[in-house]
Formats: structure tokens, sequence, C-alpha cells
């Protein structure tokens, strides 16, 4: 069975759409947009690839009704569905969206519409393509990255760098990347110091992937360079903001 109306407004764009485009253009068009819980936009902030597809319709004498299932993969592995209802509730007016976080909040919507009640119904099975997952920022090369690691662990002065455990690790890997890392002002970009903040990011043996996080600055009593390294990137920023708190 054919859906018998045509309006572009919910039809996908032509080029692809990130998540975040998708959840908005989602959001514009329904009328009650505004009740969805803030926990569930908070989650989808989160959001790293999605679907959308026709889930049912139903049309009957110029009325009609169709549901629309939108999907999100998020960060943590778990997926997140929202529930589109679009409707006509005269013949001839424009068609209306309405979206909804759970199939029975959507189905007592769908029974308060002024529809047939023997009009045909078709629903069509679900079959969730999220689209691909953005490749990781990192950009290796394979280039003595085992000693790299080594080498730096070995320079760091901070007694809490990553310890044994993590050498071992390292000892596998079979490229790496280093970037400088920027954003995130904190108190030790204002107290005239220098500070400097690297990812060390690394490809193990087994395909995983590690970064180690380094610190190197001046905020030492003669002023001479010191290196630190710490195993996240949190980490690394708090200890730029103790040793600027200590020559404050």
């Amino acid at each position: 069975m054919s859906v018998p109306y045509e309006t572009t407004a919910y039809e996908p764009p032509e080029s692809p759409e990130s998540p975040e485009e998708h959840l908005a253009r989602l959001l514009g068009r329904a009328l009650n947009s505004f009740e969805l819980p803030d926990e569930t936009l908070r989650r989808l902030d989160c959001a790293l690839a999605h679907d959308g597809s026709l889930h049912s319709a139903h049309h009957s004498a110029g009325l009609h009704r169709e549901t629309y299932r939108h999907t999100w993969l998020l960060s943590d592995g778990s997926a997140l569905t929202l529930w589109e209802l679009v409707h006509n509730t005269a013949r001839g007016s424009e068609p209306q969206a309405e979206i909804y976080v759970d199939e029975e909040e959507l189905r007592a919507a769908t029974a308060r519409l002024p529809l047939p009640p023997d009009a045909p119904d078709f629903e069509l099975p679900v079959l969730v393509r999220l689209s691909p997952i953005p490749a990781p920022p990192h950009t290796y090369v394979p280039e003595g990255s085992a000693d790299h690691a080594r080498r730096l662990l070995r320079r760091a002065e901070n007694q809490d760098r990553p310890g044994a455990d993590t050498a071992t690790l390292l000892a596998t890997a079979s490229a790496h990347q280093i970037t400088q890392v920027f954003g995130r002002p904190s108190r030790a970009g204002r107290a005239g110091l220098l500070f400097t903040l690297y990812e060390h990011a690394f490809l193990l043996g087994d395909g995983g992937e590690i970064s180690l996080w380094e610190v190197e600055h001046t905020a030492t009593p003669d002023g001479r360079h010191m290196c630190e390294v710490y195993a996240s990137e949190d980490a690394a920023r708090q200890a730029m903001e103790r040793r600027a708190a200590q020559l404050s």
C-alpha cells in the first residue's frame, strides 16, 4: 500500500544529516516538542548515529495517519527511540506532527484521532539502519610507537603517572599520533605560566586505542620545564590548575 500524500516536510533531506540535525528537524516540526523530558534531550546530546523510518500508516476518505520511528545510537552503546505521529484531522488539511517517547503514548494519541475504525491499516517491520558511526578522530603513524610510549612515561616526573599496567598495554602499540590540545580556559592560562597539553594517542596491537595526556609547564620553583603524564584529559587539566595555584 502506498502512502498517498506528498509533502517534503517529512521526507529525509537529499544530503546525509548528522544526529543533531535530524533531531533539530524533528523537534522543529513537532507541535508538542516542548513536552519532551529534559532527560531525554540530555541523552540525545551524545548521539553518534541515527535512523528514521516509516513504521505504520492508516488512510481513509482523505484522512491519513502515519507513524515514524526515529532511533539514535548513544555514546554509551544504548539506543533511544522517539515516535512521530503525522496526521490530518480534516479532509484536505495540512499534516501536523507530534512526537512521543514511547509506544504507549503514541497509541493513546493515535486513538484520539477522528479516523474511521474500519479504515485499512498496515504496519511495516521495524528495520533500524543506523547511519555509520563517525571514524575515530586520530590519524595514526606507525613509527616506533612502543618506544615513543616508553620514552614518554620515562620522562614523566609526576608520582601519579600511569603505571605498569598501562606500560604493558603500550608495549603492543603499533602506531601513534601526537596532538596539541586547546580549549577549556583555566586558571593555569591566567597565571602567566607556560602550560602546554598534548594528547598521545596509541593504536594497540589488538586494534584498541589508548591515550596519554602530557602536560609540559614551567610552574616549578626555578622556572625550568617539567613534564607530567596522566591517563585522562580531566586529570591533566586538574594538575595544571593545581600547579598554577601553587605559584599564584
